[in-house]
């Protein structure tokens, strides 16, 4: 035997888990620690890009000259905006659903609908908004409104 050398064992390498997949496409996971950094990472852009898109519709109402009566802009295309955030919160939510990212998909889905029952609600309010100028145009608010 010689000195400084260690003995080496050879040990069996174990098969590969079973693996249900059928085909030539493999299932893969990814990392939870990365799942959660992206799902709560997407949600506060998402939060973001919603507060940007009211906060602006909320300060298209103020007026600085006195003299002058201030009506916020017309929800529709804000509306528009934030559906926006919510396509691509869906697309987000399918992306994630292919590579088994369940924490960033439930994430995503609620984001979908949270962004759907702003939708609904602010395209309820502005309809009734334009109902009533078309009923009575000299209601408060439909001044500038163009109705």
């Amino acid at each position: 035997m010689r000195v400084g050398k260690v003995a080496s064992m050879d040990l069996p390498v174990a098969p590969p888990a079973f693996d249900a997949t059928t085909g030539s496409r493999q299932r893969r996971r990814v990392d939870r620690g990365a799942d959660i950094a992206a799902g709560c990472g997407l949600v506060v852009l998402e939060l973001i890009a919603l507060a940007v898109i009211f906060g602006l519709w909320f300060l298209s109402g103020f007026e600085l000259d006195p003299e002058k009566t201030a009506t916020a802009d017309p929800l529709w295309g804000y509306l528009a905006a934030a559906g926006g955030v919510g396509v691509v919160a869906i697309a987000a939510a399918v992306t994630a659903a292919c590579v088994d990212a369940v924490v960033t998909v439930v994430t995503q889905a609620v984001m979908a609908i949270l962004v759907f029952v702003i939708f609904m609600g602010g395209s309820e309010v502005q309809s009734h908004q334009d109902q009533l100028c078309r009923d009575v145009p000299t209601a408060a608010r439909c001044e500038d409104s163009g109705q």
